[in-house]
């Protein structure tokens, strides 16, 4: 399987919160991989999650992500900002 990632995804497991609909609107969810440009994360269900969203760690970090994949309880973002 060819892997098109610009940059090697490092295995994690970092709580986050999915942010959307101008903030009124969160989901929870784990960053199961991580890398400069981007990250998998893994949540109940990706139904309602828009392509754009913030990202926010609950070490403080934040992104403004893009969505690239999805299935029903995965993303892969890559980091906008």
């Amino acid at each position: 399987m060819d892997d098109k990632r610009a940059e090697p995804r490092l295995r994690s497991l970092k709580g986050a919160r999915i942010v959307f609909n101008n903030g009124f609107s969160t989901m929870d969810c784990m960053a199961r991989n991580l890398s400069p440009g981007g990250a998998k994360l893994v949540l109940p269900s990706t139904a309602g999650i828009p392509d754009s969203f913030g990202l926010n760690f609950e070490d403080g970090k934040r992104h403004t992500c893009t969505v690239r994949w999805r299935t029903p309880t995965e993303l892969g973002v890559s980091f906008e900002d």
